[in-house]
């Protein structure tokens, strides 16, 4: 052993890739541990953060000491090695993602020959290292720490990546650290998605919403037209799902008196993957007894109004499309009209397959020729009127196979209670005043399973137990389904593998 740590390895194994430069860095690792010095030690004496640093000693003028020492550290980002006086830029992430650099400077007078050797021998871009030192000034005015001794806080093997080279964007999604290392956006990223996920929970707590955790493994798959992911359980022999809504838990607990419920978190659906979709997402699904699908158009109204709030957006977002003011008017377009006057001919739920499918044919929309009328409807419109809406607005009055699990219309029986929210011409969000009528859900869902077993992949299960929930009887309530990774989308105008920390790939070499 070289140190209280970490063993000296003989002949150590090196990755698959490894580059020269790899190589040599291995060998400054080797040369650490040799003298029995650490090149990934258990902690040092930090004292300050490089945003402190920058806090308390900001005023400083050109050429100015203060006789503080501290103890920073940081990731070295430039270095310049001249012969008695050495200069390094060390970065941190920050709190807020915007990354915090601060100049550590190694003069021979004051850390001496035998350190300032080792710093040149041993130092690379993109290796940790701790600083102590007096804060100064520099002659040129830059905020510095004056080094009276450095220590390798852990030693990078890998090169850095040339900081104001753009990163090809499969490194950046695949190589997520290297991309949070170089770039303070992606950093960002990942805060303003915090401040939204955090927005948003604290408008359902105003609302007095308990949040509680859904199952992931299913037996039954529901909640959503979709194709699972499946998996097996050893321990009871049995094939199960992930899940791909939160749906019909949630609706249990509203059952069970838990009248203001939510869950937020990750669902897995088995489909395409593009700019707008993953295969692995993050919704949040609120229910509330007592409420409706007009209620529910509020309450994501807020939501989406706080978000933005919280994230600095403002209310009035520019995008490629076009302007979308949030403060306007949030309007709403009944399908078969909003079709209807696209089209420039009446569309209404009686309207037969047969004529949509010369619609689609005239507007080049793809159909499959056995979807019946209602689904060939909400296709055209989702084709032809959807990509058109850019400010915000909700797209109501759906047919009823559109949305399984929703209400009967209260005063038309060929449509349902189910609204889409179109911003920027993609769907946000969705909400339904939800189908409790257990009969009728009973029927709902026998329809789909005669779906699935005629090879429907998407079409949901018979779920008994949550039948037997609703026979207890549900009170009226409204939901929502909302699409958190289209919510960051639609603040930082980034297509969803920028929003998401660390999406789903196709594996290296296939």
């Amino acid at each position: 052993m070289t140190s209280q740590n970490t063993p000296a390895p003989k002949n150590a194994p090196e990755p698959i890739d490894a580059s020269e430069q790899m190589r040599i860095r291995m060998e400054k690792r080797a040369k650490l541990l040799e003298r029995g010095t650490e090149a990934y030690p258990v902690g040092v004496e930090r004292t300050h953060s490089l945003a402190e640093i920058r806090e308390k000693y900001g005023h400083l003028e050109a050429d100015e000491t203060t006789g503080d020492t501290v103890g920073v550290t940081g990731r070295v980002v430039f270095v310049r090695n001249t012969g008695k006086l050495c200069f390094a830029t060390l970065q941190e992430g920050g709190t807020d993602g915007k990354g915090t650099r601060l100049q550590a400077m190694l003069s021979l007078a004051n850390v001496g020959e035998e350190a300032l050797a080792d710093w040149k021998a041993l130092v690379d871009l993109g290796d940790h290292v701790f600083i102590k030192g007096e804060v100064i000034s520099s002659r040129r005015g830059e905020l510095s720490i004056m080094a009276d001794s450095w220590s390798m806080a852990s030693k990078a093997l890998r090169p850095l990546p040339v900081l104001h080279a753009d990163l090809n964007e499969e490194t950046r999604v695949r190589q997520r650290y290297v991309d949070l290392m170089v770039r303070d956006e992606a950093r960002e990223m990942v805060y303003t998605r915090a401040a939204i996920t955090r927005s948003i929970r604290e408008t359902l707590f105003r609302h007095r919403y308990v949040e509680v955790e859904t199952p992931i493994l299913q037996l039954v798959h529901g909640g959503a037209l979709a194709r699972p992911f499946e998996t097996h359980m050893n321990a009871f022999d049995q094939k199960m799902t992930l899940r791909i809504a939160t749906e019909l838990y949630l609706k249990r607990a509203v059952v069970g008196g838990i009248d203001r419920v939510y869950d937020m978190g990750r669902v897995f659906r088995n489909e395409g993957v593009d700019s707008t979709h993953s295969p692995e997402f993050t919704t949040l699904e609120c229910y509330e007894a007592w409420a409706d699908q007009f209620v529910m158009a509020e309450r994501i109204k807020e939501i989406i109004l706080d978000a933005a709030d919280a994230v600095g957006a403002g209310r009035v977002l520019q995008t490629e499309a076009g302007e979308i003011n949030l403060d306007g008017e949030w309007t709403w377009l009944a399908v078969y009209p909003g079709l209807s006057d696209a089209v420039g001919q009446e569309i209404t739920p009686d309207t037969p397959a047969e004529v949509l499918r010369e619609i689609a044919a005239k507007h080049e929309v793809k159909v499959d020729p056995k979807w019946d009328a209602e689904k060939l409807a909400v296709e055209l419109f989702g084709e032809i009127v959807e990509p058109t809406l850019l400010n915000p607005t909700f797209v109501y009055d759906y047919p009823p196979s559109a949305q399984p699990l929703a209400r009967p219309h209260r005063e038309d029986g060929r449509l349902i209670e189910a609204w889409d929210l179109i911003i920027g011409g993609m769907e946000r969000g969705t909400a339904f005043s939800e189908l409790i009528d257990p009969v009728i859900q009973r029927e709902r869902l026998t329809e789909q399973s005669l779906h699935a077993a005629a090879g429907d992949v998407e079409a949901m299960q018979l779920d008994e137990d949550f039948l037997r929930a609703l026979e207890y009887g549900a009170p009226p309530m409204g939901g929502i389904g909302l699409g958190i990774d289209r919510l960051v989308m639609l603040f930082t105008g980034a297509g969803i593998r920028e929003t998401i920390l660390f999406p789903l790939l196709k594996p290296e070499g296939h």
